[in-house]
Parts: C-alpha cells; sequence; structure tokens
C-alpha cells in the first residue's frame, strides 16, 4: 500500500513538472529579473515558489468542495482538465513558451509592477491551470488525510526544486541555450500529452461504462 501511494505521488510529481515545464519558463525569469541585483532576485525567485505551493496546496484542499458546489462530477473534469493539458502540451510542443498561460494584457501587467514573484511568475505561468486542473484530479481521486498529506508535501517539494532551479536559471539558460531550452520542453510536453490522455480516458471510462 504504501509503495503504491509513492507512485501516485511520484506520478503527481512528474506531471506537475510537465505542466509548470520550470525549465521552460526560466529564460522569462531571466529575463523579467534582468534588472534586479542577484539578492532581489533570489528574493524574488523565493516569493514566486511560495506562492506557487500556497495555489496549489488551497487548490487541493478546496477543489472537491468547489466540484460539488457546481454539481460537478469527479470524472466530467478529468475529462476536461485533460483536454486543457493536452492543448498546453501542443503549444509545449511547438516550441511557444508560457504564450498559452500568460495573455497580453497580464503581460504588460507585469511590466509595471514591482513585485513580479506572484504575478505573472506564480500566477499565471507557474500555477496555471493545467497544474491547478491536475492537482484538483489527484486531491479528489485520492481524498484519504495520507494521501492529502502525501499530496502537500509533494507539491511542497516541487516548489523547493523549482526555487533551487531558479536560483541557477541565469547560468542554466547559458549552458543550455534556446536550443536546449527547447529540446527539453517538447519532451515536457510530450509527457503533458500522454498524462491528459489518461485523465480523458479514465475520465470517459467512468462516465461511459461501454467503452471500457
Amino acid at each position: 500500500m504504501q509503495s503504491l501511494e509513492l507512485a501516485i505521488f511520484l506520478q503527481f510529481f512528474v506531471g506537475l513538472i510537465a505542466a509548470v515545464n520550470p525549465v521552460g519558463i526560466m529564460p522569462i525569469f531571466v529575463s523579467l529579473t534582468g534588472h534586479m541585483s542577484p539578492e532581489e532576485r533570489n528574493k524574488t525567485a523565493l516569493t514566486a515558489n511560495l506562492a506557487v505551493a500556497v495555489i496549489l496546496t488551497v487548490s487541493l484542499l478546496a477543489g472537491q468542495l468547489l466540484l460539488d458546489m457546481f454539481s460537478i462530477s469527479l470524472d466530467s473534469f478529468r475529462v476536461a482538465g485533460g483536454l486543457l493539458l493536452l492543448t498546453i502540451a501542443f503549444s509545449m510542443m511547438s516550441g511557444k513558451l508560457g504564450e498559452d498561460k500568460q495573455n497580453k494584457q497580464e503581460k504588460s501587467e507585469s511590466i509595471s509592477r514591482e513585485q513580479i514573484g506572484v504575478v505573472p511568475l506564480a500566477m499565471p505561468l507557474m500555477a496555471g491551470p493545467g497544474a491547478i486542473s491536475s492537482t484538483i484530479v489527484y486531491g479528489s481521486r485520492y481524498p484519504g488525510m495520507s494521501s492529502t498529506i502525501g499530496i502537500a508535501v509533494t507539491i511542497v517539494a516541487f516548489a523547493f526544486c523549482c526555487w533551487l532551479l531558479f536560483r541557477a536559471a541565469p547560468i542554466i539558460v547559458r549552458f543550455l541555450g534556446q536550443t536546449g531550452i527547447n529540446v527539453i520542453t517538447r519532451i515536457m510536453g510530450l509527457i503533458l500529452a500522454a498524462l491528459g490522455i489518461e485523465f480523458i480516458a479514465n475520465g470517459l471510462r467512468a462516465l461511459f461504462p461501454g467503452l471500457a
């Protein structure tokens, strides 16, 4: 049972990596913080990832309540979330970094805001619709106390890993170059597409038992 839960948490962690694509966001982070000192850049990275942890944890705890409020079944949300993940995945595989997560208005607003850690980095670039829908699906699918705590710990671990990655972002961006980042983004897009199809398949099997 414990090994099964660890496999679930690992699958959720990999799904978050694919949905958020922190490597693909690094060039955006570097460009948005290019005018900052190293101390300010590190503070922005910390703020962004703390916000991501809070947003996804709230989604985990309130997700089922939100579904019940609108009388939406988990299986319907799985199909919708899977379609959303597929849309993001196709954008990633075509090399569009962050265009599906941040519209022009949000991008223009971020230029005039001093605190960019929360907007646009944490929301909507990192804790975007794909990551939030994945969190709600996993939280609703595994509602037990131990599973909820495990998923929350996974969210914190993910935010911590992203924080470490962002601290080294200038070095990594220079090392990988745009071509290397594009390759990683396309691989993450493929993984995200597979996760989206799994969500859709599981939802359709439950909604239409005759398909099984």
